[in-house]
């Protein structure tokens, strides 16, 4: 079992993610948590890592940093999306078990299964066929870390647990048209044409492919279950088990931010993966359920955006920029 006081080193604990599972275990009494900015520890660096572990010698450690982005980033940069995440998430898995770590959580992403397996996506179709193309690099990074975490779990019985996650959202996304995934842009994309005389926003694809979105407060609280339950397993997925196409999360999304133009569907462009519904039959029968509901989650996360939009730049043009679905 695992103490209030034990040392618990969030790596990414300034991202979306980091920060609320650092919330949530404030919330729940743990007392001694650690984190380091990407200026103070470059998590690609193999020596500054195990240099952090020898000084901090964390007792837990939960892997929330990764780089990230929708289908434009990952286009672009597939390199640095396959070998960063490989390196970041290498050197946390790695240092953690040398230096004596039992209790590790890493984060992925259900874009780890097949594009085209059987929905809702089971924990035991991982590498039963091809993933989807577009982010395909990110994927077999995440991959990579499953296994890893299960190899430690099953050679050294190390409470090494992989949760992946399905698309996540809320306050600290990322909001930048260029690199956001499909639900923050759209809060960003609607939010800037209702400023501009409530213009036609423009989104990429049918609008027909579905997907699945977790609140990120319900994402911390799933980490803070995984540390305080011996789970029997080494990979779970974690999500509501419930999706709703991106047309109509264009239409939740148009109602909540007040956008009274058109939405107009640019279906020369990739829809991505038809349907991303997670089997999250696991984590329930563990004793983890989400609470959070997509109309809520996505009200909380627009007033946190309306709150920090200062710091975003305006978009104000006739004509909307690209949208990204993970």
């Amino acid at each position: 079992m695992i103490g209030k006081e034990d040392k618990i080193y969030i790596a990414g604990h300034r991202g979306m993610v980091g920060s609320a599972i650092w919330r949530a275990l404030e919330n729940n009494g743990y007392k001694n948590l650690i984190g380091k900015t990407s200026k103070e520890l470059d998590l690609r660096n193999q020596l500054a890592v195990q240099r952090f572990f020898d000084a901090e010698k964390p007792a837990i450690v939960i892997d929330a940093a990764a780089r990230v982005g929708g289908i434009l980033a990952n286009s672009d940069y597939p390199y640095q999306f396959l070998m960063e995440n490989l390196q970041i998430q290498n050197n946390l898995i790695d240092f953690s078990f040398k230096s004596g770590v039992n209790n590790f959580i890493f984060l992925g992403s259900s874009c780890i299964y097949p594009k085209m397996a059987p929905q809702p996506l089971k924990e035991e179709y991982l590498l039963t066929d091809s993933l989807e193309s577009t982010n395909e690099w990110y994927a077999i990074a995440k991959i990579t870390g499953v296994k890893a975490c299960e190899a430690i779990r099953k050679q050294y019985g190390k409470n090494y647990i992989s949760l992946m996650p399905t698309n996540l959202y809320g306050s600290y996304d990322n909001f930048d048209l260029k690199t956001s995934h499909v639900l923050p842009a759209m809060i960003r994309k609607f939010h800037d044409a209702k400023l501009n005389n409530n213009a036609p926003v423009i989104l990429w694809g049918s609008g027909n492919p579905k997907r699945e979105f977790l609140y990120v407060d319900d994402m911390a609280e799933a980490v803070v279950f995984a540390l305080e339950n011996k789970l029997s397993d080494s990979l779970y997925n974690v999500g509501t088990g419930v999706d709703i196409s991106i047309k109509e999360l264009a239409e939740l999304i148009q109602i909540i931010v007040g956008h009274e133009g058109e939405i107009n569907w640019d279906s020369s462009k990739p829809d991505g993966t038809p349907r991303k519904l997670m089997d999250v039959s696991k984590m329930t029968d563990a004793g983890w359920k989400s609470k959070i509901t997509l109309e809520k989650g996505i009200r909380s996360t627009y007033e946190w955006f309306l709150e920090h939009k200062d710091s975003f730049k305006e978009v104000r043009v006739k004509s909307i920029t690209k949208s990204d679905i993970s």
